[in-house]
């Protein structure tokens, strides 16, 4: 064969491969939004009103609800435990930012 028809069914075979991933993906998608559905109802029923983002330490899962210091509850000048804490920004109050809600 001529490289010509090697480099098609090498193209035909990449785009059969990225239909699937498509139809994977519209799938997923579909199945997420019955899940969400029943979460919503659950989140209603329990009444929880915060969302947990980060899993990994207490003051970055539910920053609303933490303690200024304990971010730092090691030592002051210590290194930060968890790389979530980096994505953070610190509240508007320590930054000097005021929150306006028109």
């Amino acid at each position: 064969m001529r490289p010509a028809t090697y480099y098609a069914l090498f193209i035909a075979g990449l785009s059969l491969a990225f239909a699937l991933l498509l139809v994977s993906g519209h799938r997923q998608v579909a199945a997420a939004r019955d899940e969400l559905g029943g979460m919503a109802v659950v989140t209603r029923e329990l009444q929880l009103t915060d969302l947990c983002i980060f899993t990994e330490a207490s003051y970055t899962r539910h920053p609303a609800m933490t303690d200024l210091g304990t971010a730092f509850q090691s030592a002051p000048s210590a290194l930060e435990h968890f790389p979530t804490g980096s994505l953070m920004l610190p509240p508007p109050h320590l930054s000097g930012r005021e929150i306006t809600r028109d």
